[in-house]
């Protein structure tokens, strides 16, 4: 099986850090994974948040883009629900204008904040995620049709290698998105890890999967791994990690990292809720035992991509966990 690695990365402010240090971080990770080989890296968009640096994943990848040579760079992802498609398609074809087959446009479902963001992002009225997609898919490539309201309007520049777009989710409704556009799609297993739920989810895109474009189905899991010297390491480096599953009176729901942000969220929304403390699904362990676990989750979900998030607060340790990851790939190859 010939796996394809990538990375996501959060600038995720530490304590004791500032949200500048997070984000050179964040650069460093990319130079890294240029160098070790990975296929892509990824950013991600998060509001309002002392705790997450990366809230324009557009300008960031602008960045990375610029201190990176061949690498694919990519969000992971873009909210469009809250943004017009035109400015969405605008900044990604200068992007894609600027480096020519180098740029990943992922788009999330997710809010990527608590209720005062969203509030303060969606000033106006939005539509369905579904028609902003489809609007935003046309300026990618072209101007408007006739059909559209502003018909010849152009998201200019038109580049030569538009950015590539791909579907992230947690669930069914996100899978059958992907599968009607014919776009690859993006299981986060390390936000949402019902085995159930990510099974049906790419079981449903590959049945559903809409191949009139002349595309195929691309399925990629997104999942948090630690590896480490010892198993005890990457054991203790996991450990601290949660995930909380926040449910509102009007059944909305959502996962955060913590109790406090679980509160803070249902206050905002103005709702009681219920929080389910689970321990986070993290792979962990040495590269031996990392790579072992992430072949057997391809095996049973029938992926060959994956995208790594790694949350250690230690910058080395968090680099040196990247390198045991890829070496171990590559070994394995070579032996085989």
């Amino acid at each position: 099986m010939a796996v394809k690695l990538g990375i996501l990365d959060q600038s995720i402010v530490f304590p004791g850090q500032t949200a500048a240090e997070a984000l050179h971080n964040t650069v460093k990770l990319a130079q890294l994974a240029e160098s070790l080989g990975y296929e892509r890296f990824w950013v991600s968009e998060h509001h309002d948040s002392d705790r997450l640096a990366g809230s324009s994943p557009e300008v960031l990848i602008a960045y990375l883009l610029a201190r990176t040579d061949t690498i694919r760079i990519g969000s992971g992802g873009v909210m469009l629900q809250h943004y017009q498609p035109y400015k969405v398609a605008e900044n990604f074809n200068v992007l894609a204008a600027l480096a020519p087959g180098r740029v990943e446009l992922g788009i999330g479902r997710a809010p990527g904040g608590l209720p005062r963001s969203t509030k303060a992002l969606q000033a106006a009225e939005t539509g369905k995620l579904e028609h902003k997609l489809t609007e935003l898919q046309q300026f990618l490539y072209e101007p408007a049709g006739e059909e559209h309201p502003l018909a010849g309007l152009q998201a200019s520049p038109l580049p030569s290698h538009p950015a590539s777009v791909f579907i992230l989710g947690t669930s069914v409704a996100s899978a059958e998105l992907a599968a009607e556009r014919g776009l690859p799609y993006v299981f986060a297993l390390f936000i949402n890890n019902d085995p159930d739920a990510a099974r049906q989810a790419f079981d449903t895109y590959r049945r559903s999967f809409n191949r009139s474009a002349g595309t195929n189905p691309t399925a990629i899991l997104a999942l948090s791994v630690v590896a480490a010297d010892t198993e005890e390491e990457a054991a203790a480096i996991a450990s601290d990690l949660l995930s909380v599953r926040v449910t509102l009176a009007s059944g909305k729901t959502v996962n955060v990292s913590t109790l406090e942000q679980a509160e803070e969220f249902a206050r905002q929304a103005g709702e009681s809720y219920t929080a389910e403390v689970r321990e986070a699904d993290v792979t962990k362990g040495t590269k031996e035992t990392a790579r072992s676990r992430i072949l057997e989750l391809g095996e049973a979900y029938g992926v060959e991509e994956f995208v790594f998030t790694t949350v250690i607060e230690d910058y080395e340790k968090r680099a040196r966990s990247l390198a045991l990851l890829k070496e171990a790939f590559e070994e394995h190859a070579v032996s085989n």
